[in-house]
């Protein structure tokens, strides 16, 4: 019996011996072959989140406005902005002007310039037209963040671009939990001699502080990966589709117009529907379902890529539903109409200084006025309002949310570097660049370490071998695992198999050198 407890402990002993070689070598290959995709999406980011300020400066015209006096009716504005664009285009909402010293921004689709929308900047004072630019998205990021957007999540490559961001989100969990892992069961470093050049001490020196900033910047790195997910394209579906079957969904106002809503309207308790949303810092399709700042970044995936019928029954009845919301009444969008919707949001109790109007050409569907200031993490309620008789159909506020809906919506504001406005960029951009460090020091250390010339590397140190060093009940849990991972992220799972791949072609390699 007690032959067979210390066989037990022996092969437990082995299995947890060989775990830490696997991790190591694991972890060298992510930092080896995924590290640049890392560092591009580090160092981009921190680009794009220091730039609020260098867009201020560089759309000041449009911006701002140094005149003086009592603000214009919002009918007034908009008719100056239509006036001013031509009668193609089509009004999509209205962000009256701030505070005082700010613009009124009005927003149109022409049919010239595809999926960007174009604001017309009005002065609220004098009604002078302070310039015209395309913006993206429903926070309106303009063209400069909106590039350096595009640049952070695809490389400016368009839907294929976005892998890069995918991969580096995908992976860069896993790098920072294992280095944490192999940093605390690592002995303690030789004494580090100042001064000294030698390449022992060079390769000390980088191990150390590679490993003190993977555990300064260690919370950050995992705040980074996770938001970054639930914006990328395969991923971010899974996470969208979790979310929706859980009913973890952020809840949004109910705009459907019932043909008696004109006799009687009573504000309907929490909609939980799933809102339409755009990323505008991140505006193409993404997987989360919440307005941001990003370009790119702002579009709920979820809600812009339609869903496959599962039959042909349901096929049917998506068609029907289509010709029905095509046969739907257009009615026309009367400026005068802005400001009895405005005056009934504040009634209800819309009080953030940023709103935005979004008017409906749909019979059937009422308007929406939302908060968009991202700076304060409570300001994103919304109402719907009946632009036939300005009467409150619907609201939602914040403290209805979902502890999960709250978390999403912060998480998404302080990845974009909005909430709380100049420290949250700070402390992004010390992040990132930290980041960029820590990648660069990884690099030197692997060349510190290289194999000697003609000694080449030991066909043993494969993720291979020390996996199947592991014991039984190690490896089925370890599989499982990873089969669960490379199903929920897929771009991790096929990039593994690559990272074993080449691994199995060095052994082979190694061994016939040995022969």
């Amino acid at each position: 019996m007690s032959d067979k407890i210390l066989a037990h402990s022996a092969r437990a002993e082995q299995s947890r011996s060989a775990l830490l070689p696997l991790l190591r070598r694991l972890h060298f290959y992510i930092g080896l072959f995924i590290g640049p995709f890392i560092f591009v999406a580090a160092l981009t980011g921190a680009l794009y989140v220091m730039t609020p300020q260098l867009e201020a400066a560089l759309y000041s015209h449009q911006l701002y406005t140094s005149s003086q006096g009592p603000e214009k009716t919002l009918a007034e504005q908009v008719r100056v902005a239509e006036e001013y664009i031509g009668p193609d285009a089509t009004i999509t909402a209205l962000r009256p002007a701030p505070t005082a010293g700010e613009t009124t921004r009005v927003m149109f689709t022409v049919p010239t310039k595809g999926s960007a929308t174009t604001a017309v900047f009005v002065d609220p004072h004098t009604l002078e037209i302070r310039g015209m630019l395309n913006v993206y998205g429903t926070s309106g990021v303009l063209p400069l963040r909106t590039t350096l957007d595009y640049l952070h999540q695809s490389l400016l490559l368009g839907e294929f671009g976005r892998n890069y961001s995918e991969l580096a989100a995908s992976w860069l969990w896993v790098a920072s939990l294992g280095g944490l892992l192999l940093w605390a069961t690592s002995r303690a470093p030789e004494k580090i001699k100042k001064g000294h050049r030698s390449r022992g001490q060079s390769l000390l020196r980088h191990r150390y502080w590679h490993s003190t900033l993977g555990v300064a910047l260690l919370l950050g790195l995992l705040f980074f990966s996770a938001t970054g997910l639930t914006w990328s394209r395969w991923a971010g579906e899974n996470i969208s589709s979790m979310r929706s079957h859980f009913g973890w969904l952020t809840p949004s106002v109910n705009t459907l117009l019932s043909p008696s809503s004109e006799e009687h309207h009573t504000p309907s308790a929490l909609s939980a529907h799933s809102e339409t949303g755009e990323h505008a810092g991140h505006a193409v399709p993404m997987s989360g379902d919440e307005t941001g700042e990003h370009a790119g970044h702002s579009v709920p995936a979820s809600r812009n890529i339609p869903q496959q019928p599962a039959d042909e029954h349901a096929e049917h009845k998506m068609q029907a539903m289509s010709m029905a919301e095509e046969s739907v009444a257009k009615v026309a969008i009367l400026p005068e109409q802005f400001d009895a919707v405005v005056k009934t949001a504040r009634d209800a109790g819309i009080s953030a200084g940023k709103i935005e109007v979004r008017p409906s050409t749909r019979a059937d569907k009422a308007w929406t006025v939302s908060e968009i200031d991202r700076r304060w993490p409570t300001q994103v309620d919304s109402v719907a309002v009946d632009p036939r008789n300005y009467a409150l159909l619907d609201k939602v506020e914040f403290a209805q949310f979902g502890l999960l809906a709250k978390l999403t919506r912060w998480g998404v504001d302080a990845h974009m570097g909005v909430l709380f406005g100049l420290p949250n960029q700070l402390i992004l951009a010390v992040f990132a660049l930290g980041l960029c460090v820590m990648i660069v020091m990884g690099y030197r250390l692997w060349w510190l370490r290289r194999p000697a010339a003609g000694q080449g590397p030991h066909p043993a140190e494969t993720l291979l071998y020390h996996w199947r060093k592991l014991s039984v009940s190690a490896r089925f849990l370890l599989l499982v695992g990873v089969v669960a991972l490379a199903l929920s992220l897929p771009l991790m799972g096929i990039t593994l198999l690559i990272m074993m791949v080449i691994d199995l072609l060095r052994w082979q390699r190694a061994n016939r050198v040995a022969a």
